[in-house]
């Protein structure tokens, strides 16, 4: 039975007292006020309260404002996992602007491109990057450089300040008291991250308040990180930034252990000295510590949650890392997704398999987060589900509050990254009986040879069981026959120089089919981006010189 009028829209409207825009600045906000002497920061000999850690980030926002930082202006970063850096995820947005953080290994040409695109009006930099940031100023008009504030470390020798003023002088001039305004929407953007493009100009990908709180929230869910974590910075906070955890930790109350650099000993010193429980990286970073020396992992008496992303971790480092007590959480997403978004959850009746099945398990991207409205797996022109079969080949599409607003000032990408209404993510995967996804391939690294497709991630995987091999990527080579064969870039443990070509494919022949089989193996130190992914494109580069040789 119908009615004229719906009862529940009557007199029922939004106010300021039922309606408030998501933020995850609310976090910090009840962290300083329900547990303000709790540990927020540990960096070196600096250890600083909720308390503290919220009015210095009041503080940056009222200095921001005082210099005519407000609403639709970018404040750009290019710091490292240090206090200041944290604090820039809350001071800036409670200035009304957008924060851009930008990676620390990027050259000149490519940070000039991200201040001029992003129209930083500020520019918070760390003396390590003095040399590149210096340069990156002077490719940029005078009218379009931003104010310099010199980012003093203790922790770094070396480097110059660049600006007339530095980050602790800025502070000073503004109130711990700030009165910070929510944003008007939840629409309005919190930050910008620029894609790590591989061919032109990166993207400008755009995030909200609301997406960065609900991927805050389902960090911790997935997790199951409750109260007061011990979180270690390895993943660079720079990227996607750092996937929510700036803002997952004010929600749960943690502790931030800074760290500069990525090292082997200094992450098991300082697990097993600030009793580390969580720490995010690349499956690159797992694999650096599985490879550490015996006595360095020594010592660790608790159970550490390590959690890690993108394409698959080879089963051999997840097994390496679980004997070490380290729980493996396997993670998937995009920048464009606030990092991830997709969880391999685990089932407690998975417990009783083998460390090698429940390993080959936890490789799986997984299922959607519980804030990620939509996942599937599809034909990328129909968009139509492919089957629940685990063999057929789509891409990952998503939808729902953790996709981006879109890329700035560029409407076209962004048109196109949302034709059909779904996000496209570009990576090629199957969908199991049981809904979760796996990824076989970027749809520009999977090998097409005499009309069958191959993942590189397969070979991989198997290639990482082998006992001298630290690291791998396979790429297409191409072949006058089979169009492209795969080609295997590996760097060896130290003391295994012995080991041949020959032996690399043998071992592969028992594991795979002819066709998959490596054709080329190549020796030596292989390119990664700064937060530790392979760059295949200039892998695919060599192995088509090679082909030409």
């Amino acid at each position: 039975m119908s009615s004229s009028h719906n009862i529940y829209e009557i007199g029922l409207d939004q106010n300021t007292a039922n309606y408030v825009p998501l933020s995850p600045l609310t976090f910090i906000e009840r962290a300083a006020a329900v547990y303000p002497q709790y540990i927020a920061l540990v960096h070196g000999e600096v250890r600083r309260d909720w308390a503290t850690t919220y009015a210095r980030s009041r503080q940056l926002a009222s200095a921001l404002q005082k210099l005519g930082i407000g609403r639709g202006d970018t404040v750009a970063v290019m710091l490292p996992n240090i206090p200041e850096m944290y604090e820039a995820h809350f001071g800036v947005p409670m200035s009304g602007a957008t924060l851009n953080t930008m990676n620390i290994r990027l050259d000149a040409e490519t940070i000039a491109f991200m201040l001029q695109h992003g129209e930083a009006k500020i520019l918070l930099t760390d003396r390590e990057f003095s040399t590149t940031i210096g340069k990156a100023l002077m490719l940029l008009p005078p009218d379009k450089r931003p104010l310099v504030i010199d980012v003093d470390d203790p922790q770094f020798s070396g480097g110059e300040n660049l600006g007339t003023l530095d980050y602790e002088k800025l502070l000073s001039t503004g109130d711990p008291a700030f009165a910070w305004q929510f944003p008007d929407s939840e629409w309005q953007a919190i930050s910008l991250n620029y894609t790590s493009g591989t061919t032109g100009n990166p993207k400008g990908v755009v995030y909200h308040h609301r997406g960065a709180y609900l991927n805050a929230i389902s960090n911790a869910l997935v997790w199951n990180m409750g109260l007061h974590p011990v979180y270690l910075w390895t993943l660079p906070m720079f990227h996607c930034n750092g996937w929510c955890f700036p803002w997952t930790m004010a929600a749960t109350i943690g502790t931030n252990v800074c760290l500069r650099q990525v090292r082997a000993d200094a992450v098991f010193d300082l697990i097993k000295r600030e009793k580390v429980d969580h720490f995010c990286g690349a499956p690159i970073v797992m694999n650096l510590l599985k490879n550490a020396p015996d006595e360095m992992k020594a010592g660790i008496t608790h159970e550490v949650n390590a959690m890690t992303a993108g394409a698959a971790p080879p089963a051999a480092v997840i097994e390496g890392m679980q004997n070490m007590n380290f729980d493996i959480t396997h993670t998937y997403g995009l920048t464009e997704t606030y990092g991830p978004s997709v969880v391999c959850s685990w089932h407690h009746e998975w417990d009783g398999l083998s460390l090698m099945e429940r390993a080959q398990l936890k490789s799986r991207q997984g299922v959607r987060y519980p804030m990620l409205e939509g996942l599937m797996v599809a034909d990328p022109k129909t968009l139509e589900p492919v089957p629940k079969d685990g063999r057929t080949i789509g891409e990952i599409f998503m939808r729902g509050n953790v996709v981006m607003k879109g890329y700035l000032k560029n409407p076209t990408a962004t048109d196109e990254a949302f034709e059909g209404g779904w996000f496209h993510s570009g990576d090629l995967a199957v969908w199991h009986e049981n809904s979760y996804i796996e990824i076989k391939d970027r749809s520009k690294d999977i090998i097409i040879s005499g009309g069958e497709n191959i993942s590189t991630i397969e070979i991989e995987d198997v290639l990482y069981r082998h006992p001298a091999i630290m690291e791998v990527a396979v790429v297409a080579q191409p072949h006058e026959k089979w169009g492209e064969t795969p080609c295997a870039f590996i760097t060896l443990k130290p003391g295994m120089d012995q080991v041949t070509e020959e032996e690399i494919i043998t071992f592969c022949r028992s594991q795979l089919a002819g066709f998959k089989l490596p054709k080329k193996v190549v020796f030596g130190a292989l390119p990664k981006t700064s937060t530790g992914k392979m760059q295949k494109f200039i892998l695919r580069d060599r192995a088509k010189q090679l082909e030409q040789k």
